[in-house]
């Protein structure tokens, strides 16, 4: 296939990703392989890359040079955006645009800039309110001329002091989102030194890139080297069959006043070992339990370690369980039977609403790192291993420790409301 054949399908290729088609589908939609769109996506670091678009050749093309001088005669004459259109065979808003944007008007008296038009509104005239345009045909041509230019520099790509900055606050762990704003409170008389989190997130993406060093993406939280799509549909993910939205729970569950219920989720070992381990998190307590799957995390093998895990506890402290929606939550009515509890179902890609549970399972990654196999840590060890996080005092907590606050309504249960 030509290699200019092959260029003109890109584009189509970025519109199938965004529709939410993996790169190896997007490119067989496209009529090229699997493999090839997952090199396009790769290369790209996961993002649309800019493309020229082609010069218009309908019957208005842009303002000419020429065209240019007359508005300048026109503007320094005092006529009106409708009279110089008529002269030039233009729309007045044609004209409008171009003297608002590429001229400089303030108020005499309030030093505020406004639009073309009130200068010549006769309300303006009568109130005794002047203004004065300054339009210069030539500095307005250069600067459309610079507007247009494609495709852009990067601003991190030119500015070494903008770059070194960013680099630096990257190699310190703040995010991309923590650097923009906080440029423009240390910077806040030089816009020159803003740059939004998109703009370093691009730079760090697309490498060809090398705006910013290509490791830097160890920098970032998630270490990703190619960014995830925004555009996954929820789709790809089967839903499981009967579950209950987070919305369907009661308010009693937010407001953490009412102990007994439960977030819950998975920490992945390495691809290859398929080993898990289970976290069970209490709301109002912050009282660990972690499920041991070595094996496997199929949907019985999480069932069976729920509720043999869950059944240890008194009924008081079994209302409900809060899950994502992973495959491995499809017995979650069986689950529910075995042990009384209540399940529902976050929404997709909304960590934050077990972020109990995901506070937790970032302090379990100290004991359990990403990519190790999980497996090689028995029952004992995650027991031990809950028990010191049982064992930190915590502040919300009023400085008491999870197993203290557990240990206080197993002494004294709740009253049940006849």
């Amino acid at each position: 296939m030509a290699r200019g054949t092959l260029r003109s399908r890109v584009p189509v290729f970025w519109v199938r990703v965004r529709q939410g088609l993996s790169a190896g589908e997007a490119g067989v939609a496209v009529g090229v392989s699997p493999g090839c769109g997952q090199r396009w996506f790769r290369e790209a670091g996961g993002v649309k890359p800019r493309y020229c678009p082609p010069k218009s050749s309908g019957p208005r093309p842009r303002l000419r040079l020429e065209e240019r001088i007359e508005i300048q005669a026109g503007v320094h004459a005092g006529e009106s955006v409708r009279s110089i259109g008529r002269r030039l065979d233009r729309h007045p808003s044609t004209i409008k645009r171009e003297i608002d944007n590429n001229s400089e008007l303030r108020n005499r008296y309030t030093g505020c800039k406004s639009g073309y038009r009130r200068k010549h509104a006769f309300a303006a005239r009568q109130s005794g309110i002047t203004a004065t345009v300054h339009y210069r045909a030539m500095a307005a041509h250069d600067r459309c001329a610079d507007r247009a230019r494609r495709p852009k520099l990067r601003k991190l790509a030119v500015d070494d002091t903008l770059r070194h900055e960013v680099q630096t606050r990257l190699q310190l762990r703040h995010s991309p989102h923590q650097i923009a704003k906080r440029l423009r409170s240390d910077f806040p008389d030089d816009p020159e030194m803003w740059v939004s989190h998109e703009a370093i997130y691009q730079a760090i993406y697309v490498q060809g890139r090398g705006s910013l060093r290509r490791e830097l993406h160890q920098c970032l939280r998630t270490k990703r080297a190619v960014r995830r799509s925004q555009h996954q549909p929820e789709t790809r993910r089967g839903r499981i069959p009967g579950m209950v939205n987070i919305s369907q729970r009661p308010a009693e569950v937010a407001d953490r006043a009412v102990p007994g219920h439960w977030e819950g989720d998975l920490i992945l070992g390495s691809t290859a070992s398929v080993s898990a381990i289970g976290t069970l998190v209490e709301r109002t307590t912050r009282f660990v339990m972690l499920l041991h799957l070595p094996d496997d995390h199929t949907a019985l093998s999480v069932q069976n370690a729920i509720v043999e895990k869950m059944t240890e506890l008194p009924e008081h402290l079994r209302r409900s369980l809060t899950w994502d929606q992973g495959s491995e939550m499809a017995n979650h009515i069986a689950i529910a039977a075995a042990t009384d509890l209540d399940i529902y179902f976050c929404d997709p890609h909304s960590p934050w609403q077990r972020g109990t549970n995901e506070n937790t399972n970032g302090l379990l990654r100290q004991y359990f790192p990403k990519g190790t196999d999980l497996s090689i840590h028995g029952p004992g060890i995650l027991d031990n291993v809950a028990a010191e996080l049982n064992g930190r005092p915590r502040q919300t907590l009023d400085w008491k420790t999870p197993a203290e606050a557990l240990n206080e309504l197993l002494s004294n249960p709740p009253a049940v409301a006849s």
